[in-house]
C-alpha cells in the first residue's frame, strides 16, 4: 500500500468513504504497509506539570536529555481522549527520533485538574495545547524556535486555532483528523441530531451554573447513540480501556453548549505554520478534510498523504503509527 502525496489538494466531492468504512472492524480494512518503519527507542518518560489558568495540566515528557537544546512536539489526542492513549503512541516513537516530546491531558481529564470532570470544552483545549508549547519553549533542553505540534483525530481542529493564533510554531501535523465546520457537523450527526444535542447542552449549561449540577451521559456506548461519541466503531475502540479502568467512560452534556458552537476552518484561513495532514477515503469525515486543505493560504507550505488506511489504525495499529510517525519526522525536520 503506498501513499498518495500531493502538497495541495484542490476542493473536490467524494461520496460515501469513512461512513460505510469504519462501520466495519478495523482487523477487515487494514492492510500492513511495507514501508519501512522509522527507528523506534522508548525512552524514559518524566512527569510533569504546567498551568493554564491556574489549573495544573499534566503530562508525560519523553526524550528529555541534558545538554544541547532539542526539537519538541506537543501532541494532542481525540475527542475525550488521556495521554495514555494514542498521544504515548507517537511521543515514544518521535523520542526515538531524537525528539522532546509530550503527551498531556487537558483539562478536565486523566490526571489533569479541572472541573467539572469529563468536560470537553474545544475552546478550552485551545488554550491547553498554548500552555503545553509555552511549556516546552521554556525547558532548558528545547530549542524554543523548534516546537512543533501533533495532533490526531479531532484534536486537529484544536490544532489549527492554537498554531494560528501560537506565534512561531516550527510545524503542524494533523494524524486522521475531524476536521470541524459546519458541513461536517451535520454530517457527523444530521441537522436534527446536531440542533438536539445543541439544545440540550445548552440546557445542561445553564442548569450548571444555576445549581452546580452536572449532567452525565456515557461517552460510548455499543448502541445507544445518545452518548457524546456515537457509534459502535468507536465503541468498540474505547470500551476497553474503560474495562480496564484507563478512561472514564462519561461525557458531561453540557459539552455539547461549547464542542457544537466551535469550527476550525476559520482558522485554516489564517494558518501560517506548515502543515502536513495524513488523511484518506477512510479517514472521518474527508470532505471536510479536504475544505480545510482548500481553505489554507496559498503562501502556507502543505503537504497531503491520503491513503486508505481506517481511521483507527492510526490510533493503536503499530505499523499505521510507524509510517506516519516516519512522515512526521521528516516533515518536522524539513519546515
Amino acid at each position: 500500500m503506498s501513499f498518495i502525496q500531493t502538497t495541495r489538494f484542490n476542493r473536490r466531492t467524494l461520496l460515501g468513504g469513512a461512513a460505510a468504512a469504519l462501520s466495519l472492524p478495523v482487523s477487515s480494512l487494514f492492510t500492513p504497509s511495507r514501508a519501512a518503519a522509522q527507528t523506534q527507542g522508548a525512552t524514559e518518560m518524566e512527569k510533569v506539570t504546567f498551568l493554564v489558568d491556574q489549573t495544573p495540566l499534566v503530562g508525560d515528557l519523553y526524550g528529555a536529555q541534558p545538554g544541547a537544546r532539542r526539537p519538541a512536539v506537543a501532541i494532542i489526542g481525540p475527542m475525550t481522549y488521556q495521554k495514555e492513549q494514542a498521544p504515548t503512541e507517537y511521543a515514544k516513537r518521535l523520542a526515538g527520533q531524537g525528539f522532546v516530546t509530550l503527551a498531556y491531558d487537558s483539562r478536565y481529564r486523566g490526571e489533569s485538574g479541572g472541573e467539572p470532570r469529563a468536560w470537553e470544552n474545544p475552546f478550552h483545549k485551545v488554550e491547553d495545547l498554548k500552555a503545553a508549547v509555552a511549556y516546552l519553549k521554556s525547558r532548558p533542553d528545547v530549542d524554543p524556535d523548534q516546537v512543533s505540534i501533533l495532533a490526531i483525530c479531532q484534536g486537529s481542529s484544536v490544532a489549527f486555532r492554537a498554531a494560528a493564533e501560537i506565534e512561531g510554531v516550527h510545524a503542524l501535523a494533523t494524524i486522521a483528523g475531524h476536521y470541524r465546520d459546519a458541513e461536517g457537523d451535520v454530517e457527523w450527526l444530521t441537522e436534527d441530531g446536531l440542533a438536539a444535542r445543541r439544545a440540550q447542552g445548552e440546557a445542561a449549561k445553564a442548569k450548571f451554573a444555576a445549581t452546580g449540577e452536572v449532567e452525565y451521559i456515557k461517552g460510548v456506548d455499543q448502541t445507544d447513540m445518545n452518548v457524546g461519541m456515537p457509534g459502535e466503531f468507536v465503541w468498540v475502540w474505547y470500551q476497553p480501556w474503560a474495562d480496564r479502568g484507563q478512561w472514564d467512560n462519561r461525557y458531561a452534556v453540557m459539552s455539547d453548549a461549547d464542542l457544537l458552537n466551535y469550527e476550525s476552518i476559520s482558522a485554516a484561513e489564517t494558518l501560517t505554520a506548515p502543515w502536513l495532514m495524513i488523511h484518506g477515503d477512510n479517514c472521518f469525515l474527508p470532505n471536510a478534510a479536504h475544505r480545510h486543505m482548500a481553505a489554507v493560504p496559498e503562501t502556507t507550505r502543505t503537504k497531503t498523504i491520503w491513503d486508505e488506511t481506517p481511521h483507527l489504525a492510526y490510533y493503536d495499529q503499530s505499523d499505521a503509527i510507524d509510517r506516519a510517525t516516519a512522515e512526521v519526522v521528516d516533515w518536522i525536520r524539513n519546515a
